[in-house]
């Protein structure tokens, strides 16, 4: 079966603080054709995502996928507070990355 990379199929892939203590991500398509391919695959779902990072499912507080605007966003959780001593992020910014190399099938 033939995959792509989510890199390859959606127009922006981030992530950004959502307050002190979690971090949200949005995975944004440009076309509506990419967005259900990637929705129908069930390869981005809370559960995926959890163990993608390596984290409980109870940790990731919202998962949606917002037909409207043709984009899937989650929030997790952070284990320490923005800023803390022995935090790595303050701004929630370089989390995004193990998200570009999901495979999603496409035939």
């Amino acid at each position: 079966m033939k995959t792509l990379k989510l890199a390859q199929l959606a127009k922006t892939i981030r992530s950004k603080n959502a307050g002190t203590d979690k971090i949200t991500f949005d995975i944004i398509f440009k076309e509506r054709e990419k967005y259900e391919l990637v929705k129908k695959s069930k390869c981005i779902t809370r559960e995926t995502i959890a163990g993608l990072y390596g984290i409980e499912p109870s940790r990731i507080s919202d998962f949606v996928e917002f037909d409207p605007a043709y984009a899937i966003k989650f929030t997790i959780v952070r284990s320490k507070p923005s800023g803390s001593p022995g935090e790595g992020d303050l701004f929630g910014c370089q989390q995004y990355p193990p998200l570009l190399n999901i495979q999603i099938p496409v035939a």
